[in-house]
């Protein structure tokens, strides 16, 4: 199955964009009823739909390092990448990876 993202609220709506034209299964916080919800929210959302989150925020890497079960999560330091740059890396691991094998995986681009 392939990787299905979530981006939360700190992820420019751009890069949703950028994904469903080429393909991929994408939902964001404020489609999902999310924004103001919990870090912790937003796993359980992710895990239940087999959602790998999109994030800014350091705050889920400290959950997942607690022990924090997660269908996957792709961090990218704030202001760090561009858009395009964004979408191209998030491009590079759906190709890369299948849902099953992103599991419980963290990576950084």
């Amino acid at each position: 199955m392939e990787i299905r993202f979530h981006l939360d609220e700190n992820v420019h709506g751009a890069i949703a964009k950028g994904l469903r034209l080429r393909g991929v299964d994408v939902t964001t916080t404020h489609e999902a009823g999310l924004i103001g919800a919990s870090d912790e929210d937003h796993l359980a959302f992710a895990l239940a739909q087999k959602r790998v989150v999109v994030t800014h925020d350091d705050d889920f890497l400290r959950l997942v390092s607690g022990g924090a079960a997660h269908a996957g999560i792709v961090y990218s330091a704030p202001r760090h990448l561009t858009i395009g740059q964004t979408v191209h890396g998030l491009m590079r691991l759906w190709r890369k990876y299948s849902a099953e094998n992103f599991y419980g995986r963290v990576e950084f681009i």
